[in-house]
């Protein structure tokens, strides 16, 4: 088992960074910020597209690279230090992902090609409010193929083409695919800590609803949905701890008191250290999920979970300290601090909160100390 990216996989890492430091710098991020109604960045998405980006993972007979779940990682991890304003995680971690596990042989060539052009913006709705939805909590409904229900908050539900929506059928829960530009859907925008990512409430009336997957089988293919997304959100997450550790140092180098560097003082050595030691720690279950992810391994939920947590932590650590280590400045508008937090808290709960991951977490070992 080799914890690192192959020759290959670095130079397309390095290759994405040196595309996003030209193309997607924090202006792009505050040009959302700045101007609410644009909901994403659709010239990036372009981009994106055309350089085989949202097609990595996708089989070529589907018009994608076939490169596999490893170069998916690596872009993962650059669109998260760049903080790109772009719904690459709600099309390609939560749709294509969903159509690959699930989808029959014509839903793979109906979609796959249309998401790796860059034509399809897709979502996840599966929570109908506070809390982990259940069977017993699921309101939502198909009868006749027809989806009735509300769903928020809905990860670019605004700007979505196509959902993947939790839904009851005969009293069994199971996945569908909706299309939001037809009838009997309505969209409510929602307001969050980070507006460059888009949030919206969607309330279905009567709308056509593809089944995805077996029937009853919805809470079991939602639950491999999140652990192949845990993954891939986990990298974005690294990508971001580390730009704040760089931020962090650089800053401390840069800014004096009393006629020395502050990182020459003991207290922000700390932070640093501290910062690099979660950073790392992430990183490494970071790189378990992407084996296990890749190599199709019994062992995912466990990594997936992990991978989760650490990610969560180090992000949340390092962006909260980033704003420390700045000082008076770091909580202002004009630094950049404030747009690494914004995105460290809306990527905590995209994929499900850290609470619900860390029980998982221990039952999984609790269920694979039992065997």
């Amino acid at each position: 088992m080799n914890f690192d990216f192959s020759d290959e996989q670095k130079q397309l890492k390095n290759e994405a960074r040196r595309f996003l430091q030209r193309e997607c710098g924090p202006e792009r991020v505050r040009a959302i910020l700045d101007h609410p109604e644009k909901a994403y960045d659709k010239e990036l998405w372009t981009a994106a597209a055309a350089q085989g980006w949202l097609g990595a993972a996708i089989p070529e007979q589907h018009g994608g690279l076939g490169l596999g779940r490893l170069e998916l990682c690596a872009l993962a991890e650059e669109l998260g230090r760049a903080l790109a304003p772009i719904p690459f995680g709600s099309t390609i971690y939560f749709l294509a992902e969903a159509i690959l596990l699930a989808g029959s042989e014509t839903q793979r060539a109906k979609y796959l090609p249309k998401i790796a052009a860059g034509e399809l913006i897709g979502a996840l709705a599966s929570s109908e409010g506070p809390g982990e939805p259940t069977v017993a909590s699921l309101q939502a409904s198909v009868v006749g193929g027809k989806l009735t229900g509300a769903k928020l908050p809905v990860t670019d539900g605004d700007i979505a083409n196509l959902a993947v929506v939790l839904a009851k059928e005969n009293g069994q829960p199971g996945l569908f695919l909706v299309h939001l530009e037809g009838p009997g859907v309505s969209r409510k925008s929602l307001q969050t800590l980070d507006p460059s990512r888009d949030v919206a409430q969607l309330t279905f009336a009567g709308a056509a609803a593809e089944p995805l997957g077996g029937a009853g089988e919805g809470f079991e293919l939602l639950q491999q949905i999140l652990d192949r997304a845990a993954v891939l959100f986990a990298f974005e997450q690294v990508g971001g701890a580390d730009r704040c550790l760089e931020m962090s140092k650089d800053y401390a180098l840069s800014r004096y008191a009393f006629g020395r560097p502050i990182g020459s003082y003991q207290a922000i050595k700390h932070k640093l250290a501290d910062m690099f030691i979660k950073n790392e720690l992430a990183r490494s279950n970071a790189y378990y999920g992407a084996w296990a992810l890749n190599a199709g391994a019994p062992e995912l939920p466990t990594a997936a979970a992990a991978a989760r947590v650490a990610a969560c932590d180090a992000y949340w650590y390092a962006s909260k300290e980033n704003i420390q280590t700045h000082g008076g400045i770091g909580f202002t508008w004009e630094v950049d601090c404030q747009l690494y937090y914004r995105r460290c808290r809306q990527l905590a709960l995209v994929a499900g909160a850290p609470r619900a991951w860390k029980e998982r977490l221990v039952s999984q070992l609790e269920r694979r100390n039992v065997a």
